[in-house]
């Protein structure tokens, strides 16, 4: 009987001494999280009205929301009195391993979540990373889903994207043709020009604002060489392309143009 006294007298005190740690625990927790709440809410408006990126903004919420919890859980501990040394040094060492395992995944997510703020470019827009030219049909988390003109799937990592020179053909809305044809010394280039520029400007596709250029690229031994420089938008740009090839076709043939042959050379050489 005496240890069950004993017992008891020890359950009492230490109830007396929780108690009031737990209804304090209590309190701050229904408190925290009416805070959490609120703050979370605070950020997803702020979100909204800054136009971020709507597939980011749930994520970022949801982050924000289980740290604040994490951290009140913490707080509701220490007031307890639980020794959360341990558990500390646990969840550093977890969160190490995890971060090494998914090193790659995490460099994905955080160029990720960089193009989501800045935006560098958008869906539809045509864009070249590296050698991977298309029009963007997806911007993930982790990757950006671009769809050649060859219609193609390229998934390409977003660690690429902020590591690389990125060329966005949408960002002013036009796309510059170059195609380049050798003529001879013997032809009149302002004839030769004349002809194309007036041919060039019926494309459909052709802007009128910037205007075509035609103009003389450079000189080699035997040969004068022409650029043919019209403008479109980028969704109309390979269409423009093969419209300028059979345009200088067409006017060389019915004004009997002469092409030059250059050794080495590819005809309607195109550049970006």
């Amino acid at each position: 009987m005496d240890k069950l006294y004993e017992f008891l007298n020890i359950a009492i005190e230490k109830l007396i001494f929780f108690i009031p740690k737990l209804v304090l625990a209590g309190i701050i927790i229904w408190i925290g999280l009416k805070i959490i709440a609120k703050l979370t809410e605070m950020l997803r408006l702020v979100l909204e009205k800054a136009d971020f990126s709507p597939t980011i903004s749930p994520f970022i919420v949801s982050v924000l929301n289980v740290l604040l919890k994490i951290g009140l859980l913490f707080i509701v501990a220490a007031i307890i009195g639980a020794d959360l040394t341990g558990f500390i040094a646990i969840l550093a060492a977890a969160g190490f391993a995890i971060g090494m395992a998914l090193q790659g995944s995490l460099g994905n997510f955080a160029s990720g979540i960089l193009v989501l703020s800045f935006k560098p470019y958008k869906v539809n827009d045509w864009i070249k990373i590296e050698d991977n030219f298309g029009r963007v049909d997806e911007i993930g988390i982790f990757n950006t889903k671009i769809i050649t003109r060859d219609f193609n799937t390229l998934i390409v990592p977003n660690s690429k994207v902020t590591d690389s020179i990125l060329t966005n053909y949408s960002e002013i809305g036009t796309r510059r043709v170059a195609v380049t044809i050798p003529i001879p010394y013997t032809e009149s280039f302002p004839r030769v020009k004349e002809l194309l520029l007036e041919a060039i400007k019926e494309i459909p596709t052709v802007l009128k604002d910037p205007e075509p250029l035609i103009e003389i690229e450079n000189f080699d031994t035997h040969n004068v060489m022409i650029a043919i420089r019209p403008y479109a938008e980028p969704d109309n740009y390979w269409e423009t392309v093969r419209e300028t090839y059979a345009t200088v076709k067409r006017v060389f043939h019915e004004n009997n143009i002469k092409i030059a042959y250059v050794e080495g050379y590819q005809l309607g050489e195109i550049g970006e």
